[in-house]
């Protein structure tokens, strides 16, 4: 099986986030299951934090072109499912619009997975400018009531880089932020944003006070693992009917770029 994972960060610029999910990729994947890991493209951002376009609803918009190609050529290349693999999980409706094999975002799936563990999920994330996003699509998968705090850890992204190689400090920073969430009532934690997940991962952390962290990277990828199996074993298919899931001719969605490549040039 072969799984396409797809980040909002331009991974080139961080190489130790990028062997760090490698690392947790090869421990959670199961046997026979490649997942090949997917960047924006360089030169995406002015600087190597996305953060400074993803706090404005106008430029993560522009963004979403990259995730939906990314959709498009996973499937046109034979992988089994796509991950995305950021919160907000950016184009998430319009990649499983366009194509047929399953999509799988971070925020839904985790936030779904996380509601079996507990009743109040509480969210901890370290860009804040997510936050408005996050809520928003909270609501609109149903989950308005499901969700409880969403908090920040008091890192940023840098922060989250450097501590692949001085972890005392993120781990309780984290740790402080959770107790704020469970104080808050929550009693299932959901990291926010791959790098975050992916340092905990690393760092074997599962639980705070008694709560579970969940492994958001390493419950998308076995989520993407199970419904691609049942794909391909039952021939499901997704929802087609109605605005946000019938699929757009090709020719369609061709001649619409064509259009916006030359328009107001």
């Amino acid at each position: 099986m072969r799984i396409w994972h797809q980040s909002f960060t331009v991974l080139d610029d961080v190489p130790h986030y990028t062997s760090a999910i490698q690392r947790h990729f090869a421990r959670v994947a199961s046997p026979g299951t490649t997942v090949d890991l997917h960047g924006m493209a360089p030169g995406t951002y002015p600087s190597d934090y996305p953060g400074v376009h993803i706090g404005y609803a106008y430029l993560a918009g522009l963004h979403k072109e990259q995730f939906v190609r990314a959709a498009q050529q996973a499937q046109a290349e034979g992988y089994d499912a796509m991950m995305i693999a950021t919160i907000p999980d950016t184009a998430f409706e319009e990649c499983r619009s366009v194509v047929d094999i399953p999509v799988v975002a971070f925020g839904n799936t985790s936030v779904a997975f996380a509601s079996t563990l507990g009743s109040r999920v509480g969210i901890v994330h370290f860009i804040g400018e997510l936050r408005d996003q996050i809520r928003r699509n909270m609501r609109s998968y149903g989950f308005g009531d499901l969700v409880g705090p969403v908090v920040q850890v008091d890192a940023r992204f840098h922060d989250i880089m450097a501590a692949y190689a001085e972890p005392d400090g993120l781990l309780e920073a984290f740790r402080t932020a959770a107790r704020s969430a469970i104080a808050d009532g929550a009693d299932v934690i959901v990291p926010g944003e791959g790098p975050l997940n992916v340092f905990l991962a690393d760092q074997g952390l599962v639980e705070v006070d008694g709560v579970p962290v969940v492994d958001s990277l390493g419950v998308l990828l076995q989520i993407a693992e199970v419904r691609a199996a049942t794909f391909r074993r039952t021939g499901l298919t997704p929802s087609r009917t109605g605005f946000f899931h019938a699929q757009p001719p090709a020719e369609a969605i061709e001649a619409t770029r064509a259009f916006y490549r030359t328009y107001g040039a």
